[in-house]
């Protein structure tokens, strides 16, 4: 069954890893190394309720990461690793070199970084096995935190998308509901909040929530109200699956524009509802590049000012997407995704002609 769906999306190999030492069970998911070696961050979560959902989530954001390292331009295929539970304490050195140790004997096809549940602390211990980790210490000389760089690139994105649903209007005055308050956007609602933008938050740790409301004004609503509050932009910016059968008949807003990966549950499916009620959708994997462009750029030896000159390209890229889209009359997920693969083929062909 393992193989039959991976023929179905042509990855490329699936690592599993464990350790009953200190309960390490991780999976490595490379979907695709036709760009390059694959980059994608290291997952930790301990809600799984079984190891086929964490097979199929590690594939999903594996695939996910091909076409948002495409997307962007970037010369890096596509990866993911998730980690099922984190570790004791005491366990927790052994457990991440452990990991770091199954990462180098890939040779570098597959580069792990931070994602949810790890941060610069993990990524400096998985570095003390193998030079094919990002997102270390800046001592390291790596870009350190991505929460920042990310959250430009989605302001970015946002920026661009307000101006192409709101005829040329600027954020300024618009009201953002912002589901999540994470890392990433707080850094996003802090962008916004000086941009005369009025924010709506949520968050299932509250705690996260009222930063918002006291450093920027904002509003709070309970987790399940922020789907149908009045607003013109929603941001998704916590877990996958949010945009389904459920939440899309409760949005008031315009546009949707946020960090979270595989916002929709059903690609196909949803994004047509989001078309059909005029709700204009900023493909996330294009929206949230900002982290993964930054992270790239330590591959050349990080340079800062470089790598947001880079994520200020996303503005040019998601114009792209919304002109393919209506050009062709296809949706913008659909628009990102024949842009994503026709980078993919070309890239392809000139492989076959070093060949």
């Amino acid at each position: 069954m393992i193989f039959e769906t991976m023929e179905q999306e042509d990855y490329e190999q699936i690592v599993f890893c464990q350790d009953q030492s200190m309960g390490l069970k991780a999976i490595i998911c490379i979907h695709d190394t036709t760009l390059g070696p694959a980059l994608g961050g290291c997952r930790v979560r301990n809600d799984y309720a079984s190891e086929e959902e964490a097979i199929e989530d590690a594939m999903n954001l594996a695939r996910g990461m091909t076409y948002k390292n495409a997307a962007a331009g970037l010369d890096l295929g596509g990866g993911k690793t998730v980690v099922m539970g984190s570790p004791n304490k005491e366990d927790e050195e052994a457990f991440y070199r452990a990991l770091g140790r199954y990462v180098h004997t890939l040779n570098g096809r597959y580069y792990t970084a931070e994602d949810v549940g790890t941060s610069e602390h993990e990524m400096n211990l998985i570095h003390k096995e193998t030079p094919y980790v990002c997102g270390t210490s800046k001592s390291f000389g790596s870009a350190g935190n991505p929460s920042p760089m990310t959250a430009y690139g989605i302001y970015i994105a946002m920026k661009r998308t307000a101006l192409e649903q709101f005829n040329g209007e600027s954020l300024e005055g618009k009201t953002v509901a912002v589901q999540g308050v994470g890392h990433v956007s707080y850094e996003l609602c802090r962008l916004l909040h000086e941009d005369g933008v009025k924010l709506i938050v949520t968050d299932i740790n509250k705690d996260n929530a009222q930063r918002a409301v006291d450093e920027f004004n904002a509003t709070f609503v309970e987790p399940d109200d922020i789907f149908s509050v009045e607003a013109d932009i929603f941001a998704p910016c916590a877990l996958g699956g949010i945009l389904n059968d459920d939440t899309i008949p409760q949005l008031k807003v315009k546009a949707i524009c946020g960090s979270a990966n595989n916002q929709l549950k059903d690609e196909n499916k949803h994004s047509q509802m989001l078309e059909e009620k005029g709700i204009l959708y900023a493909p996330d994997y294009i929206v949230n590049s900002g982290g993964v462009i930054n992270t790239a750029d330590e591959l050349n030896g990080y340079n800062e000012t470089r790598a947001k000159e880079s994520i200020e390209g996303i503005d040019k890229i998601v114009k792209h997407i919304f002109d393919i889209a209506k050009e062709q009359h296809k949706t913008p997920l659909e628009a990102s995704q024949h842009f994503a693969e026709t980078r993919l083929k070309q890239m392809s062909h000139i492989q076959d002609i070093r060949k």
